[in-house]
């Protein structure tokens, strides 16, 4: 880039910053009117609650996306074992020759996911495993929470 060419650049933010300056003067000072508490409290949750109500839109936009894509499930992958995928790039699709990408491969030193059908098993049996315990840990909680609740109403009724 030359000189002349960084110099526009800079005068074109520069112009752009004095320009966008100037409106919000004229915003702030022109249609500013005083809020009452309440209004001061209506706005900053209308300020913190429009990005989240946003984000929760173009996630559920992104997410029926990618249904129509992949499927609910991934039923409509042409792969639904990934089986050594992660490290390897394919180089010629009518041959399906690949190259190993990563660490001892193209690109460099990292070493990069690999997922074979032993890998997916155990981390299959160790979710199923986790997930067990946590259905557990809830009935517990569940019962406990019932139990409490019973020694409560019983104190109530024989105090009345």
């Amino acid at each position: 880039m030359s000189q002349q060419q960084g110099s526009w650049l800079m005068n074109t933010y520069a112009s752009f910053h004095r320009r966008h300056e100037r409106l919000k003067n004229y915003v702030h000072n022109g249609f500013r009117y005083p809020l009452p508490p309440w209004g001061r409290a209506v706005m900053g949750f209308v300020y913190f609650s429009l990005p989240v109500i946003g984000g929760y839109h173009v996630m559920q936009w992104a997410i029926s996306k990618s249904h129509e894509e992949i499927g609910e499930r991934g039923e409509k992958l042409r792969n639904k074992r990934i089986e050594g995928i992660g490290d390897k790039v394919v180089v010629d699709e009518a041959t399906g020759q690949t190259k190993k990408v990563g660490a001892g491969g193209w690109g460099g030193g990292v070493n990069l996911a690999v997922s074979n059908e032993t890998i997916q098993e155990r981390n299959l049996r160790r979710l199923k495993k986790w997930l067990k315990k946590q259905r557990k840990l809830k009935r517990k909680r569940e019962k406990e929470d019932a139990a409490k609740l019973q020694q409560t109403l019983a104190s109530k009724n024989t105090d009345s």
